[in-house]
């Protein structure tokens, strides 16, 4: 979102742990460097000053402050290398799911995913009762995202976003929209510190600003982190009931459905199927049912019955063919989150893999309670030695 919101008052802790899982894909340094910008000291820079003073007469804020945090902002090569596209040719290599999923979905992943939610099973149960979001899919983006908080970040929040905000790439083929979004980041960034009373040079976060467990811009923290464990503040650091809280928040807030399926199999008919006007719409849900069942898709699972739009959701398998899914409003809802379908995939499957060694958990540890192991029988004192 490049529209500035109203702040909430939270609390933006500070992260000490080191890299990002999760952020736009980075680009290979190319040869072809971009032009450097004209100043590194945003304190100095005339563009910089113009918007700073711009936003605290919009926000009420003290513009001497405003100055100040720019004067402390550095300028980011690096980030602004991860940001450029790359002008090397192209790999001829169609996309892979199972490559995808392989990054995501690994014995890592489901054992700390199987841990978190054993640790915070109030919480993702209470998301659950208030927000309708099942606890697999909370889990499944928290460790896509930062594998239960390992890699959070280790750029300073302030200076990634001015690096974006004032020197984004010019040779990205959208660097104005791009620059614009950030320059509404970083506004509500340091709205919220100001409001909040909190230092901006202290928070950690990706080469993109996105922050905490769940990484979250500026704007989704203001817009949808909530105070889930009740202290008075929000903490999508160090605290996982408040990380829980803002990811349920989030999807209900992009139109996560209670009780929906997330996405259903899909066989196609032996006359064949109109995948032109199937795939059309992208991952946007667009057909009934019975839709897609005329253009030559039988939805499985269930998914005939399904009442509101689906989409055919189609996922490269490099040289082998391709793998199919109906997704359904809430499949669209995860990608609200990144607009990937291999991504919303990976989240899937992830909480489905940590939810069955959950299952595997319990049952391993009832049949231990009913039928535990049978103590060494008591020496009898007539064949003591």
């Amino acid at each position: 979102m490049n529209r500035l919101l109203p702040a909430a008052l939270v609390c933006i802790a500070v992260s000490t742990l080191p890299a990002c899982a999760h952020s736009p894909k980075p680009n290979p340094p190319t040869k072809n460097r971009t032009q450097a910008p004209t100043s590194a000291n945003y304190g100095q820079r005339a563009d910089a000053l113009r918007w700073a003073d711009a936003l605290a007469q919009q926000q009420g804020m003290d513009a001497a402050w405003l100055r100040q945090q720019l004067t402390q902002a550095k300028q980011l090569e690096q980030v602004r290398r991860l940001m450029t596209p790359s002008t090397a040719p192209k790999k001829a290599t169609a996309r892979s799911w199972a490559s995808y999923r392989s990054r995501f979905i690994d014995p890592v992943r489901i054992r700390a995913g199987l841990r978190f939610w054993q640790e915070n099973a109030a919480a993702l149960e209470r998301a659950q009762q208030v927000y309708g979001v099942p606890p697999e899919i909370i889990v499944g983006i928290i460790g896509v995202e930062t594998i239960y908080g390992r890699n959070m970040g280790s750029f300073r929040v302030l200076d990634a976003l001015a690096t974006l905000a004032f020197d984004y790439p010019p040779s990205h083929p959208r660097a104005a929209e791009r620059a614009a979004y950030f320059q509404g980041e970083l506004a509500q960034f340091l709205t919220t510190a100001w409001r909040s009373q909190q230092d901006p040079t202290q928070t950690l976060g990706s080469y993109a600003g996105a922050m905490g467990l769940g990484q979250f811009m500026p704007s989704s923290l203001a817009r949808f982190g909530v105070d889930f464990d009740g202290d008075g503040k929000v903490d999508l650091y160090h605290s996982t009931t408040d990380a829980i809280g803002s990811v349920a928040n989030y999807f209900r807030g992009h139109g996560w459905v209670p009780n929906m399926p997330v996405q259903y199999g899909v066989t196609f008919k032996p006359e064949g199927a109109d995948m032109a006007t199937l795939l059309g719409p992208d991952i946007k849900p667009t057909f009934t049912a019975e839709q897609m069942l005329q253009l030559g898709a039988v939805p499985l699972d269930g998914g005939m019955q399904h009442q509101g739009p689906l989409a055919l959701v189609e996922l490269l398998n490099g040289e082998a063919a391709p793998s199919y899914v109906i997704g359904t409003q809430n499949f669209y809802a995860i990608t609200r989150y990144n607009q990937s379908s291999y991504y919303a995939m990976a989240v899937y499957e992830l909480g489905q893999e940590v939810a069955a060694a959950l299952r595997d958990a319990q049952a391993a540890e009832a049949a231990t309670a009913v039928d535990p192991a049978p103590s060494a029988p008591a020496t009898s004192p007539r064949n003591a030695q």
